[in-house]
C-alpha cells in the first residue's frame, strides 16, 4: 500500500512494515514545512493502522535528512514558524505506540538527526556524516535533541556534539552509542526491514509497555521505576496476550 499525497515522503506498508521514506534526494531530504506536516501525518496513520507493527523510516539517495531547508524557510516568519509548531507537535515518532527503527542511509544533521535520535534504534552506513549542525547557524538544539542526545551518550558527549556542531561518521557515532547497528549500503534498509520483522514478530502489548517504561524511567528514581514496573508486570499477567504468547512459546 502507498500514499497518493505529495511525493516529498513516501508511505508503504509491506509485511506488517511501514516504511517511511524522505524523498527530496536532490536536498539530501532536507525538511520543508508541508513535508514536516505529511509525514507527522504518516507516522499517525502508521500508529493506528492494525496491520503495521514496527515502523522504519529513511532517506531516498546519498542522504537521510540534511536538516532544514533554508532555502525555502527564508521567506517564513517567525510567527508562522510558531502557529506551526503550536499546531503540531513533532514529536509524534517518540511517543508512537509502536517501536521505529531509523535507516541512516547518508547524511543527517539537525532536524534531520532529531527525528533519527527519536526512534527507538538506528541503523547507519560507516561513512554517514552525522551533525547536530545547530550551533554553526545560530540555533539551539531542537524537537528535544538535547534530552535524546544525553540519554544516548552522556552530557560531556552531547555538549561536545552540539556545541561543535562537528561531523562524526556512522562508525563513530556506532561507537558513541547513537546507532545500534552499522550495515554497507546496499544492505541498509535490508537489514533494517529484518530488524523490524524481528520486532513484529513480538507481542504488540508488550513492544508498546516498554516503550512507555524506557521512556517514563529515564525521567524518575529507581524505587519510582522499580515499583511501576511490577505494577505493569502483573497487569501483564492478567491480559490473555501473555497467556497466549506463553503457549506459543512453549508450543514451538
Amino acid at each position: 500500500m502507498e500514499n497518493d499525497g505529495p511525493s516529498t515522503v513516501l508511505y508503504v506498508v509491506e509485511e506488517g512494515i511501514a516504511t517511511i521514506t524522505f524523498n527530496r534526494p536532490e536536498r539530501l531530504n532536507a525538511f520543508i514545512p508541508d513535508m514536516t506536516t505529511l509525514y507527522l501525518s504518516l507516522l499517525r496513520q502508521a500508529d493506528a493502522d492494525p496491520a503495521v507493527r514496527v515502523v522504519v523510516i529513511t532517506g531516498a539517495g546519498r542522504g537521510f535528512c540534511a536538516g532544514a531547508d533554508f532555502t525555502r524557510l527564508e521567506t517564513l516568519e517567525v510567527d508562522d514558524v510558531r502557529e506551526r509548531a503550536a499546531a503540531d507537535r513533532r514529536d509524534v515518532a517518540f511517543h508512537l505506540g509502536k517501536p521505529v527503527v531509523a535507516a541512516v542511509n547518508g547524511a543527517v544533521a539537525g532536524i534531520g538527526l532529531a527525528h533519527a535520535l527519536m526512534a527507538d534504534v538506528r541503523f547507519t552506513v560507516p561513512t554517514a556524516k552525522w551533525t547536530t549542525a545547530f550551533s554553526k547557524i545560530g540555533l539551539v538544539a531542537e524537537l528535544g535533541s538535547a534530552w535524546t542526545l544525553t540519554q544516548l551518550v552522556g552530557t560531556g558527549r552531547a555538549l561536545d556534539l552540539l556545541l561543535s556542531s562537528r561531523a562524526i561518521t556512522g562508525l563513530e557515532a556506532y561507537e558513541y552509542g547513537l546507532a545500534q547497528f552499522v550495515s554497507e549500503p546496499e544492505s541498509l534498509l535490508t537489514d533494517a526491514r529484518a530488524y523490524a520483522r524481528t520486532l513484529a514478530g513480538n507481542d504488540a502489548a508488550a513492544l508498546a509497555e516498554i516503550r512507555r517504561q524506557v521512556r517514563l524511567d529515564a525521567a524518575r528514581p529507581f524505587a519510582e521505576a522499580w515499583s511501576d514496573g511490577y505494577a505493569r508486570v502483573f497487569a501483564a499477567l492478567e491480559r490473555g496476550r501473555y497467556r497466549t504468547a506463553r503457549a506459543t512459546v512453549r508450543g514451538a
